[in-house]
């Protein structure tokens, strides 16, 4: 297999991933900046254009970040970050469609339509006019996740999974570029402290980014 990677919280969130169950893969480099994800030859293996992109033993692509941890999982099922049980995976992805819905899609649009406006220009339909709201929605979903971790070091429970490598890779990266977590969560608060200090973190984040400051 092979991992096409590059800056960003999405790669970072698979690279987190990897690194949590001690997976080493060949990786290719994708400038983003330079925009060489939305052209040949990376978009004959993704069409979608997105990062990132997971080329398959049997010389296929696979695509989206989800999807992509999913199949590394069965691959290397041990230590289960998805689950080990029917009950403890649709749980775990019961969580994961919670965070996308009520936090990190509308937190990465906001995103996207404001400060990553000159970059996603030409490449995406950006309403700017829209990225205070979907801000806004973004801290109503963190103050609600926040009510319901009291009591539980992860968003499942007791054991670290996909749901928290996803919202961590996209919190992180969101604290440095206008949208900072409200410290009044303190639920919140802790579980990314207490993410932040896990060695796939730091492991995880991109050359690029370390050099500039930020967390991708």
């Amino acid at each position: 297999m092979k991992f096409y990677n590059s800056l960003g919280p999405n790669p970072r969130l698979v690279r987190m991933f990897m690194l949590e169950k001690g997976i080493q893969l060949d990786s290719v480099e994708i400038d983003i900046m330079k925009a060489d994800n939305r052209r040949a030859p990376y978009i004959d293996k993704n069409p979608a254009g997105e990062m990132p992109c997971l080329e398959l033993d049997d010389g296929s692509y696979l695509a989206e970040t989800v999807a992509i941890c999913e199949y590394l999982e069965e691959k290397h099922p041990k230590p289960a970050l998805i689950g080990a049980t029917p009950e403890e995976r649709a749980k775990t992805r019961m969580w994961i469609r919670r965070v996308e819905a009520r936090i990190t899609n509308p937190m990465t649009d906001g995103f996207r339509f404001a400060e990553g406006k000159a970059m996603f220009e030409g490449r995406r339909h950006l309403i700017p006019q829209a990225a205070a709201d979907l801000k806004a929605i973004a801290r109503e979903g963190e103050a609600w996740l926040d009510g319901q971790m009291a009591g539980r070091p992860f968003i499942c429970g007791k054991s670290l999974t996909l749901a928290d490598i996803l919202l961590f890779a996209f919190v992180e990266f969101a604290g440095v570029v206008g949208q900072p977590l409200d410290p009044s969560l303190g639920n919140l608060k802790q579980w990314l402290d207490r993410m932040a200090s896990r060695p796939s973190a730091e492991a995880s984040l991109h050359p690029i980014a370390k050099a500039g400051g930020m967390k991708a």
